[in-house]
């Protein structure tokens, strides 16, 4: 798809526009000074007026650690040179400062049929400066927004989950308040604007009704060399209500694959650490048997052996000429036996693999730092120069030996407790700080103002795993990878990996019984995407469920918990079971659920959280819609009260104007009365939950 690029020269010479039929941004040139004159969001007809007369900020020093020598440029002590030109178009504008010795180029890209514009700086210096932190854009707009507000960089601290009696545990499980809040888009809500930064870890905010969107960096631009930022975003929405919908659109345009449905095993709660080659085995025969061959589901996608294959648990074993070696007592060295019967079976081989060197492997912590390695007090650093290599260097060999999923358990610390590299090795110093004497997960660092030491690993850490990931991309454009333990929630990760832990939630769900455990997953939930008001697609959450350890439960208890963990929308269904334990009535729920599953998955693009706080005991739900129908689950957590809903099949849950006639029925047996009924567009509907039930709907459009 072509770009538009150019930009067309309005009667007034100092005046530029690109725009396509959703949007336009006209630039200015006054006196010499660039800044952005309007923003037209066309779908919606609101016009965004900046009330400064600014493009950008940099801060440049001579380094993080020399106390004194930043200075902050906005795009004001810049001067105009000249407009800069890709073939026949016009592409941007080159400013310089002469003062200091910098050019920078501005460039806008805006495709045909998008609604968004793009917007990166080139810089150059003629002498080495130390780039602290470079917001791409700094406007100040009236109607600015940051729907996203915490900023916890903690290692240690503890908070518990506060729970009302009767519908989970009083003994709420111990959780972390670790919400640094990098990477989250800011809004505009009169005009229906969205904004950010395409890197995780940037730090995008509103101060004094001035939108920032940038990232600190801290790191050294040499001489006569050129930097290219991260891209900036603008993109709008028809209507600031609905303006989560056009962003979660733009996401799904920008990721590294489109959303896809992986359905895997995962031999955790199987065998823990104990897993060998005959124990996997085993149990992905019986999968492959119970599922695909006797209840005929889709072949499974991966088979993933999670921790326990590598040779970290024995006194000598030595990682110092090649990291994650495999325990061959346990494992062909190259899974070679493994890789045959998952193909066979139609499946790839996955693989647990930890950057940070967690869980299983943290006996090894220890003895690659005293190999020279960069190693924290627990865990390696993401930004080690020679340890990342040589991680980078394994990784890619198992890329090239065929595993297709990975599970990068542990990058920036885990649940409890986050590492941070404090004595720059690969990251910015700043030894003013004082932090002489601290360890890597000190308690102390959680003040505030060690936040941009913190946010300096993390964003080198951050960019020296998207290079791993985007090696590994290369080998294998359909590899499927996920980052958890120790990560972050930005959704812009999606361009670099497919999937994101459930952010500060265990993955033991507890509580009391099946309605006990979707509480506390769904207060996670609810915590995250309301509360917090964290933007990221639901679809793209890894959140440690389905689980099944034991037999014994009804087939209908087992079948609501199922339904309504499916119903949350992941495009990722790991099964954490113990197989042998299953009996032939559990596997035919789950088969049940599979085949549900990949009939409603298209509307998993759309899907969105309804109702109340599921620690309250309000009935809530999710639901999903495209222009075939959807679907929407509701679970009532009273233990005692049966509860009535009344939900409207409007926009707000995501349903179509469109589907004005739909078909009702349900995959579960305790929703007859809907079976023969018909609804649509703006009809409303009564739903009555005893307590502790989940019911599921499904809507097809009627032809």
């Amino acid at each position: 798809m072509p770009l538009v690029i150019a930009l067309v020269s309005c009667q007034k010479k100092s005046e530029f526009i690109i725009e396509n039929e959703f949007l336009s941004r006209t630039m200015s040139l006054e006196n010499g000074k660039l800044y952005t004159k309007c923003i037209y969001n066309k779908i919606a007809d609101k016009k965004l007026i900046p009330e400064n007369k600014k493009e950008f900020k940099l801060r440049i020093s001579k380094g993080t650690h020399k106390e004194g020598t930043s200075v902050e440029l906005t795009s004001n002590d810049f001067k105009y040179v000249k407009v800069t030109k890709d073939e026949s178009h016009i592409k941007g504008f080159l400013l310089e400062n002469k003062e200091y010795q910098l050019q920078v180029e501005v460039t806008y890209e805006l495709k045909n049929t998008a609604f968004y514009i793009h917007k990166f700086l080139e810089i150059k210096s003629e002498n080495t400066i130390t780039l602290e932190r470079v917001d791409v854009e700094e406007l100040e707009v009236q109607d600015a927004f940051q729907p996203y507000k915490l900023k916890q960089i903690t290692t240690q601290s503890l908070n518990k989950i506060q729970t009302k009696p009767g519908y989970a545990p009083e003994r709420a499980e111990n959780t972390t308040d670790y919400k640094p809040g990098l990477g989250q888009p800011l809004y505009t809500k009169q005009s229906a604007t969205f904004w950010g930064i395409e890197f995780p870890a940037a730090t995008n905010f509103v101060k004094s009704n001035v939108l920032n969107c940038g990232y600190l960096w801290g790191k050294e631009i040499k001489a006569g060399e050129t930097y290219l930022t991260y891209k900036a975003v603008v993109g709008v929405a028809d209507d600031y209500q609905y303006i989560d919908d056009a962003f979660y659109k733009y996401i799904d345009d920008i990721r590294i694959r489109p959303l896809r449905l992986q359905v895997q095993y995962n031999s955790w709660f199987d065998f823990y650490q104990g897993v060998t080659r005959e124990k996997f085995q085993k149990s992905a025969k019986k999968i492959y048997q119970e599922l695909v061959i006797e209840r005929k589901t889709k072949a499974i996608n991966a088979y993933v052996i999670d921790d326990g294959w590598q040779d970290s648990f024995s006194d000598d074993a030595d990682w110092s000429d090649k990291l994650w070696k495999v325990n061959t007592d346990r494992f062909d060295g190259d899974f070679k036996s493994s890789y045959e019967l998952v193909k066979s079976q139609g499946g790839k081989l996955g693989l647990w693999y930890s950057p940070g060197c967690f869980f299983g492997a943290n006996k090894m912590v220890k003895k690659l730092g005293e190999q020279g390695f960069e190693s924290l007090d627990f865990s390696m650093s993401m930004a080690g120069p020679k340890y990342m290599d040589a991680f980078e260097e394994r990784t890619l060999e198992l890329a090239n030996q065929g595993i297709s999923y990975f599970k990068f358990d542990g990058v920036f610390g885990h649940l409890y407790t986050r590492a941070f590299e404090i004595n720059g090795r690969g990251t910015p110093k700043m030894p003013q700080l004082e932090t002489k004497g601290f360890t890597s997960t000190d308690t102390r660092l959680n003040d505030s103002k060690y936040d941009e030491l913190k946010t300096y690993y993390l964003v080198a850490g951050t960019e020296r795993l998207i290079d791993i990931f985007t090696k590994v991309s290369k080998i294998n454009p359909e590899v499927f990878m996920a980052i958890t333990n120790g990560a972050y929630l930005s959704p812009w990760w999606l361009q670099h990996v497919d999937l994101v832990w459930l952010i500060n939630a265990d993955d033991g769900a507890i509580g009391e019984g099946r309605s006990g455990e979707l509480v506390y997953r769904d207060g996670v939930y609810h915590d995250i995407w309301v509360k917090e008001n964290t933007k990221f697609p639901m679809n793209a959450i890894f959140n440690h469920e389905p689980k099944k350890v034991k037999t014994g439960e009804s087939k209908e208890q087992f079948s609501e918990y199922l339904f309504m963990n499916l119903s949350r929308g992941t495009g990722f269904i790991e099964f954490y079971i113990k197989t042998e334990n299953l009996s032939e009535q559990d596997w035919d729920v789950m088969a049940k659920g599979l085949k549900w599953v990949y009939d409603v998955f298209p509307t998993f693009q759309n899907v969105k959280m309804h109702g109340g706080d599921p620690r309250s005991g309000d009935v809530y739900g999710y639901c999903g819609f495209n222009n075939e129908g959807g679907y929407a689950s509701f679970h009532n957590p009273s233990q005692t009260e049966t509860q009535t809903y009344t939900f409207t099949l409007n926009r707000s849950m995501g349903c179509m104007t469109s589907l004005n006639r739909l078909g009702m029925s349900s995959p579960l047996e305790n929703a007859s009365e809907f079976g023969n009924a018909e609804t649509g567009y703006e009809k409303t509907i009564k739903i009555i939950l005893k307590p502790k039930e989940v019911k599921v709907l499904n809507f097809d459009r009627v032809k």
